[in-house]
């Protein structure tokens, strides 16, 4: 499970949508490694992007998420989380769904759990 090697370099200037995402959330993948799905990525939503009608979310990777600017609410929970807050979701975590009104920019770890 590893990204490679990678000295200080340049990451793609592009921001692509996600497969299956919803209209205004983009990412900016800065390290990963297809076989494993071990990534690296900066995400940002648009202002006013809504997850529900994605519902709840579950991963099969392990999720760190540290909220860069912005802020991020989660309609099951009834909590909103801002710039400097960070998460750590094991394998299949309920999480979300999500809005954001101002919208919010994120630095996302995503790797596969290991045995």
């Amino acid at each position: 499970m590893s990204k490679g090697e990678r000295e200080f370099h340049i990451p793609s200037a592009l921001w692509t949508a996600p497969p299956g995402a919803v209209p205004g959330v983009e990412e900016r993948v800065l390290a990963e490694d297809a076989e494993s799905g071990c990534r690296t990525a900066l995400v940002r939503w648009a202002p006013g992007t809504d997850t529900s009608a994605q519902g709840v979310a579950r991963h099969g990777s392990r999720e760190e998420v540290y909220l860069l600017e912005g802020t991020l609410h989660d309609l099951t929970l009834g909590k909103t989380f801002t710039a400097g807050m960070y998460t750590c979701r094991p394998p299949d975590m309920p999480h979300g769904p999500w809005t954001s009104d101002e919208g919010v920019a994120m630095l996302l770890f995503t790797y596969p759990e290991t045995g």
